[in-house]
């Protein structure tokens, strides 16, 4: 397959064009040259590395932490362990998160609880609550 524009590419990456500029300028995919046109010559490589970008965010990955994988599958002295590790290192960090928002989700539950929907807003025990300092 020959070199593709970068609508092109955006199109079947399923990605607007200013995801994949706002990805060349974070390092997450190489600008590519440019024809004498100026219009950019993108590999068919390229959408596949932005797939693969997409997927790793859908996953909650951050771009730094994608920028870091996309290294690792190049490093010749990276190993399957080395990957596993970082995904381990992921799952544990959206543990964490989801124990936050446990938390919030336990907490807005018991505002709204406290809450008969009566009454004028300036006595609402909601935003009442929100006043009070939260402590650990």
């Amino acid at each position: 397959m020959e070199s593709l524009k970068i609508g092109q590419v955006a199109g079947l990456a399923e990605v607007g064009v200013e995801t994949i500029r706002f990805y060349e300028r974070r390092g997450l995919i190489e600008e590519p040259p440019r024809r004498a046109s100026g219009y950019r010559q993108y590999p068919p490589e390229a959408v596949a590395r932005i797939r693969f970008i997409r997927r790793a965010k859908g996953l909650g990955f951050s771009l730094q932490e994608i920028k870091d994988l996309l290294a690792l599958r190049v490093d010749t002295n990276t190993t399957c362990a080395d990957v596993k590790d970082r995904a381990t290192a992921k799952i544990l960090d959206l543990q964490g998160k989801i124990a936050t928002l446990e938390e919030m989700r336990a907490a807005l539950e018991a505002m709204v609880a406290s809450c008969s929907g009566n009454g004028p807003s300036s006595e609402c025990p909601i935003l009442e609550a929100m006043d009070t300092e939260i402590e650990d």
